[in-house]
């Protein structure tokens, strides 16, 4: 049976500051620059979820995209949409949420959703020319 990739395309907006909390604000814009901004700032995140596996023969499915539409929604849009990620989301209290970490929590908190015999990788626009991908590895 072939193997095929599903993608399902969602979005969030959320503010948030790089920054490291044991190092100084000068530190913090030598490495993080505009992005250590002590007033935060914000992004229109665009997140693509992509599923790979076999045809379900009976379905025609790899996966049903209403069923991942509904998880993303619960999982990361009601988490994330509208808030300061580094105080309004548990897992961003003590890990810096630059887009790599984003997509890194996003990946976990869905994954436990979906088959295992599914692979799944993330991309995560953070702008439309600054994008990251993870897989779980």
């Amino acid at each position: 049976m072939p193997r095929v990739t599903v993608h399902r395309k969602a979005h969030f907006n959320a503010a948030h500051r790089l920054h490291r909390k044991d190092w100084s604000d000068e530190k913090n814009f030598d490495v993080f620059n505009k992005c250590s901004n002590v007033y935060f700032h914000g992004h229109n995140y665009e997140l693509i979820v992509s599923l790979t596996g076999e045809i379900d023969k009976k379905t025609g499915y790899v996966y049903d995209l209403g069923k991942l539409k509904t998880l993303i929604k619960t999982e990361i849009e009601e988490a994330f949409d509208h808030k300061n990620l580094n105080i309004e989301v548990d897992e961003f209290k003590d890990l810096n949420p630059t887009a790599e970490n984003i997509s890194v929590v996003i990946y976990n908190k869905l994954r436990i959703h979906i088959p295992k015999n599914l692979d799944m990788e993330i991309t995560l626009y953070e702008t439309p020319r600054n994008f990251v991908t993870y897989s779980g590895n």
